[in-house]
């Protein structure tokens, strides 16, 4: 099989607050200017794709992500533009959907959606959800949403929002439609309603071995025979960086890393990051930290055992600094991207 045909290689940010060079917290909007120019870049260097995340919090300052990427697409020519992932069960999928058609629109067809439930819950309590809700919400939202990519005119009805009648959403898509995306973090049921629903599966995988997925991708061929419907791209979404050597990637991601998931793991119980676990993550798991050859055999490897046709490395881990950022995009597009294309069509990836 040809791995590297119609694979795409993109980048993902949360807009992770970032630390100048002087060593203070950047504001907020400091740190989304920086992410348009990362995505200027990812462009220039012939990155396929860029996915901002929706998150409420201090830490990320990517909370309206159509916006920042309307304003990428104005900057940009080719790279295509979406969320990673847009939180739908705490927003209303009509808007959702009519502000990826505006953005596909001004773009020139390159949006695509990434619709998810968010692995961060403050959506819900800002727009007067109830986490209680969390499964029943995403359900009916995804099902509306898929109603108004694929249909002219939409009759719905649920519990979650306001049915609708016969009724035209504007501005509409043009002839090219709208690729979109459900991020699923590894449940059965998750992977069968994108199955259910007809749209694309992106995998979030972000520790441990990635290959432990590969019964989810078995599933997800199973229930596209059952259900009768389309084989659709499968993509994979994971951390990483990229740096000259692989001892300055590691050690240059490490305080970074360290301090990301220590806030996080006290938020969660989790038990703290060791420097002998971050380093076993990047030998073994699902960080794809390193030189440029490093990096591109890891996700070669990956595309093949998984048999997937994206693969989205998420660049921006806590309070980097932007010129680092800058460098690891340089690094991805200019020499990674073409290494792992060409170790995949000529099958010269190592187990």
């Amino acid at each position: 099989m040809d791995h590297a045909a119609n694979l795409s290689l993109g980048l993902d940010t949360f807009g992770d607050v970032s630390r100048a060079a002087d060593g203070r917290v950047k504001r907020q909007d400091e740190v989304l200017r920086d992410v348009v120019e990362e995505a200027v870049l990812a462009d220039t260097v012939g990155i396929d794709f860029i996915g901002l995340g929706e998150h409420h919090r201090d830490d990320f300052a990517i909370s309206a992500p159509e916006i920042v990427l309307a304003t990428i697409a104005g900057r940009t020519t080719r790279i295509h533009l979406g969320t990673a992932v847009t939180v739908l069960s705490s927003d209303d999928p009509v808007r959702v959907f009519q502000r990826f058609s505006t953005l596909n629109a001004v773009s020139n067809g390159r949006a695509e959606a990434i619709l998810g439930r968010g692995s961060f819950t403050e959506s819900y309590a800002l727009f007067g959800y109830d986490t209680q809700d969390y499964e029943g919400l995403f359900e009916e939202k995804l099902d509306l949403f898929a109603k108004l990519v694929r249909e002219d005119r939409v009759t719905w009805s649920g519990q979650t929002r306001a049915g609708l009648k016969n009724q035209r959403v504007y501005p509409p898509l043009g002839p090219g439609g709208l690729t979109t995306w459900v991020g699923v973090g590894g449940s059965p049921e998750s992977v069968v309603r994108v199955v259910r629903q007809d749209l694309q599966l992106m995998l979030a995988i972000i520790g441990g071995d990635p290959r432990r997925f590969k019964p989810y991708i078995e599933l997800y061929h199973r229930a596209v025979q059952q259900l009768g419907r389309s084989v659709r791209p499968i993509g994979v979404h994971s951390p990483g960086f990229v740096a000259a050597t692989d001892e300055q990637a590691q050690e240059a991601l490490w305080p970074h890393y360290r301090e990301m998931f220590g806030r996080i793991g006290r938020e969660r119980g989790w038990p703290p990051v060791t420097k002998d676990r971050y380093l076993s993550e990047v030998e073994h798991g699902s960080l794809y930290v390193g030189s440029p050859e490093t990096v591109a055999r890891k996700i070669a490897a990956t595309v093949r055992d998984l048999g997937i046709q994206r693969f989205d490395l998420k660049y921006a881990t806590g309070p980097q600094p932007h010129g680092e950022l800058l460098e690891c995009i340089r690094l991805y597009g200019e020499r990674v991207l073409p290494m792992g294309r060409d170790m995949l069509a000529t099958d010269r990836v190592s187990a």
